[in-house]
């Protein structure tokens, strides 16, 4: 049994809680789950024990109800969870949502001996972090972080930074736990996270769940390099209409965003080409269904310039769901390997910026390999 709380009931944890549901229940197959029912720990055995998020109109309120927001046929399983009340410190800001947080009540140290307490309760192998996108300042020491939680200085940390220290404080107490990270604040990219991760017991995966354009476009660069053809430039932009793209509008939020989404050029090509590759805008209409363009001009034999044009429409968190239901098995493997820190061979496949930090994107058919011989899956290409 895999036991998960989710971090952020919105869109993608909604979709991923539905789904999830609806493979145990046979209604649905394992299309979008990359390693399917491959690895030891089966799909059947994750089960979501608690929720935690911090729009007022969420808190309170059972699994069921929320997800039915997102997905109409929402199964009657998850009325058992009831979501409680998470951090936010400020991270809704500008949002049309009233945020209700633990952190507005009580002090930081407070707030994180509370959701340990509750921890201990909910018993989680693994933490899902799928909170709003977040402006964030990497901290320089580790001193530096807990000084900051005990002078209560609110404005000093994101929510996804508080959940993965109270994490590395449970983890410590009960043997081991993982935690995904799926948005581009640095965790897995962090030594002074990773670190504390590795003396804490816990597993970090992140940063930065690769979904959509992002994994086509290192795709498309890796075929050209492969082929020694010169990259121009590289245009990739996102548009779309769910409460992600709202956030980030916020120009510091769509700055986390643009990090993660631009490291890929230099890593995988060997020299940095100039591109534009960020969230670009967001149009209502469009909801959960995002549009995606990306031009990539190149250089081939003889001088001859030749250009790829590529647009789609995707759903935006059934790529990402799809993905998490690999990665909080994956995240129960590893606590069981008791390989604590962050894990490349996990992040290179499922991560747009796959941390440590020191490392580097690679091409996805050799993640896709790495990450199966890691799970001691027969390889399928090599």
């Amino acid at each position: 049994m895999v036991r998960v709380v989710v971090l952020g009931q919105g869109y993608v944890a909604s979709i991923f809680a539905s789904g999830l549901e609806k493979i145990k229940s046979g209604e649905l197959g394992y299309y979008g789950v990359p390693l399917a029912n491959e690895l030891p720990v089966k799909v059947e055995d994750v089960e979501i024990v608690g929720s935690y998020d911090v729009d007022s109109s969420k808190v309170g309120r059972d699994l069921y109800e929320v997800v039915r927001l997102y997905d109409g046929n929402a199964p009657e399983s998850l009325r058992s969870v009831v979501i409680r009340k998470g951090v936010h410190l400020g991270s809704l800001r500008n949002l049309p949502i009233q945020a209700t947080g633990l952190d507005d009540e009580m002090t930081l140290s407070e707030a994180v001996e509370r959701l340990v307490s509750e921890w201990k309760e909910l018993k989680p192998d693994v933490f899902v972090n799928v909170c709003t996108t977040e402006a964030f300042v990497p901290f320089e020491s580790r001193e530096e972080l807990e000084k900051a939680i005990a002078e209560n200085r609110k404005e000093r940390l994101t929510a996804t930074q508080l959940y993965v220290y109270a994490a590395a404080k449970y983890a410590k107490e009960v043997g081991g736990a993982a935690f995904v990270n799926a948005i581009p604040t640095l965790i897995a990219n962090d030594p002074v996270y990773v670190e504390l991760a590795r003396e804490s017991n816990l597993v970090v995966f992140g940063d930065d769940g690769a979904t959509g354009a992002t994994p086509l476009t290192a795709d498309i660069l890796s075929h050209l390099a492969q082929r020694n053809r010169y990259v121009l430039d590289v245009a990739q932009f996102n548009i779309g209409g769910n409460q992600d793209f709202l956030a980030l509008t916020d120009k510091e939020r769509n700055k986390s965003k643009e990090f993660t989404k631009s490291s890929i050029v230099e890593d995988l090509l060997g020299y940095n080409a100039p591109h534009y590759i960020k969230p670009t805008g967001f149009l209502e209409p469009l909801d959960d269904k995002k549009f995606i363009a990306m031009h990539i001009e190149y250089i081939s034999f003889n001088g001859a310039h030749d250009e790829i044009v590529i647009t789609g429409r995707i759903n935006d968190s059934p790529a990402l769901a799809g993905l998490l239901v690999d990665l909080v098995r994956l995240g129960k493997i590893a606590v069981e390997r008791r390989e604590f820190g962050t894990v490349y061979d996990v992040n290179a496949f499922y991560m747009k910026n796959p941390g440590p930090r020191e490392a580097k994107n690679i091409p996805r058919i050799i993640a896709h390999e790495k990450v199966r011989m890691w799970a001691g899956l027969k390889p399928r290409w090599l």
